[in-house]
């Protein structure tokens, strides 16, 4: 006696079913993976982009003491003697 396996015959719609469940087994890991890259690299340029500003900043404040050194009272009165000028406080006109 030779015995035949039963063979399932499956409907169309039940093999396209059946597809796409494993499309989508097989998918859903690679995609989670590539997504958390894609994450993963903007993270480190906004990491990147952080240490520019903040660096950027220290400049600025830098600067910013360097014109407040540069345009104090004294440093003025001081180039002006250096160049052979006077204060004079009668010459000052305040508008209001």
């Amino acid at each position: 006696m030779t015995r035949k396996g039963k063979r399932i015959k499956f409907l169309k719609g039940e093999k396209i079913l059946i597809f796409l469940i494993i499309l989508f087994g097989i998918l859903s890991p690679i995609i989670t993976v590539s997504s958390k890259s894609i994450l993963s690299r903007s993270n480190i340029e906004l990491e990147k982009v952080k240490k520019q500003v903040e660096k950027q900043e220290n400049i600025n404040e830098s600067l910013e003491m360097q014109v407040d050194e540069l345009a104090s009272l004294s440093n003025i009165q001081d180039i002006a003697k250096e160049y052979g000028l006077s204060y004079n406080n009668d010459n000052i006109i305040v508008i209001k």
